[in-house]
């Protein structure tokens, strides 16, 4: 035996990878603690697969397969969702076993044919529908746009496992624990809601609809894609995902700043100062330039507060403050506090940009924009704490609520 036999129950295998190697997911999220892609064999009367792995990972994946198999035939593989991250292995099983019945909806087989040009042997599901392989019965429910138009999750009735494709998966590799209780969940706390919220936020009003539909279902464990398979904290990573699609947020300040040679560098932290003075506790700050936008938007996801500063460039905003906005408007998360100011040496631009996005974005502003000329002076640092401590006030505002 090559590899560990890791079982989820009776005869459900969990088959999946781990990526060291990749730096960045989608070529853009940064990976420092890589990822996982989660893939499943039930060895039933007939035997399914359930999603496959990167392309990267794929030799690994196929030789412990073929070791559990043990000769043994693939009947049907479900895709419940084609990004290549998942279905990167696709075309390798389906010349291995050229007679395995490919399971999916009406939005999967055109991606199937487009990226694998693969078209025979399709078997479409539509929401509900069943598949009986023996012991097992699964019932498939579409969960469009969380986070492609074609995914979809696979429930178990037999051992009551919900394999939910992205949902409720993070990033970060499983190192040895596969288990949500074999791990040290503080590990993955931040990368789950920073794959959350950067991955599958936008379609916010689609997770919610995806958890009406599973939230009747009796489920004794959550198998995604990505990330600790769920056995024991199933309440805990549901009402995240609640939380999270609701845009429910927690008391406390990001400041982001976008700065060449440091004065709104400086005008950020006298805002930090003040917001500190009124008894805020988190407060973050961000250099635009240094930090990858997938870390500030996960913060801005847990924080109500946000409050972002830029220099003027060419007659516009700094160029990595722009690409910041630009991503929140894409992603347009909801009930925060705002506030904006900036710096200018002669045409300005950078206030005046923010102050559109404050309108497409549609934030609650606390203060009017403060806009600094070359560098602070006395005057303008009082302006600076006011703005802070109106956004400390707003944010204590709640705390009756």
């Amino acid at each position: 035996m090559l590899y560990p036999r890791i079982k989820l129950s009776e005869d459900i295998y969990w088959i999946g990878t781990n990526d060291r190697r990749t730096s960045l997911f989608e070529n853009y999220w940064p990976l420092p603690n890589g990822v996982a892609y989660n893939s499943y064999l039930v060895l039933d009367e007939k035997v399914t697969l359930l999603d496959t792995v990167s392309m990267g990972t794929m030799d690994s994946y196929l030789e412990k397969l073929k070791e559990i198999l043990n000769g043994r035939k693939i009947d049907y593989l479900v895709i419940n969702h084609m990004e290549p991250d998942h279905s990167g292995a696709v075309k390798a099983i389906v010349n291995e076993y050229p007679e395995v019945k490919i399971i999916g909806n009406t939005k999967t087989f055109p991606m199937l044919e487009g990226f694998y040009g693969i078209h025979d042997n399709l078997i479409p599901v539509e929401d509900g529908s069943t598949l009986t392989t023996g012991r097992h019965t699964f019932q498939f429910f579409l969960t469009p746009m969380v986070h492609w138009p074609e995914t979809m999750v696979t429930w178990d009735e037999t051992d009551k496992i919900l394999f939910s494709a992205d949902a409720f998966g993070s990033f970060g590799t499983l190192d040895g624990g596969i288990f949500d209780d074999e791990t040290n969940l503080e590990f993955y706390q931040e990368e789950l809601r920073r794959y959350y919220s950067n991955i599958v936020g936008k379609y916010g009003l689609q997770v919610q609809k995806a958890l009406d539909k599973v939230q009747g279902l009796d489920i004794k464990m959550i198998a995604s894609t990505h990330g600790p398979i769920w056995r024991s904290n199933i309440p805990m990573i549901l009402d995240l995902y609640r939380k999270w699609s609701s845009y429910q947020t927690e008391e406390g300040v990001v400041i982001v700043f976008g700065s060449m040679y440091g004065n709104t560098e400086k005008m950020a932290e006298t805002i930090a100062r003040a917001i500190a003075e009124e008894g805020i506790r988190n407060i973050r700050i961000f250099d635009v330039s240094k930090t990858h936008s997938s870390y500030i938007i996960n913060d801005i996801w847990k924080y109500r507060g946000v409050i972002l500063g830029s220099s003027a460039y060419n007659g516009g905003i700094f160029t990595p403050m722009r690409d910041l906005i630009l991503e929140l408007e894409h992603i347009m998360p909801k009930n925060h506090y705002l506030a904006i100011f900036g710096s200018m040496s002669w045409g300005g631009g950078g206030v005046r940009t923010l102050q559109k996005f404050a309108e497409n974005i549609k934030w609650e502003l606390v203060a009017e924009p403060i806009e600094v000329k070359h560098g602070p002076r006395p005057a303008d640092i009082e302006k600076l704490m006011e703005l802070g401590k109106a956004m400390a006030r707003r944010l204590k505002a709640d705390r009756t609520h």
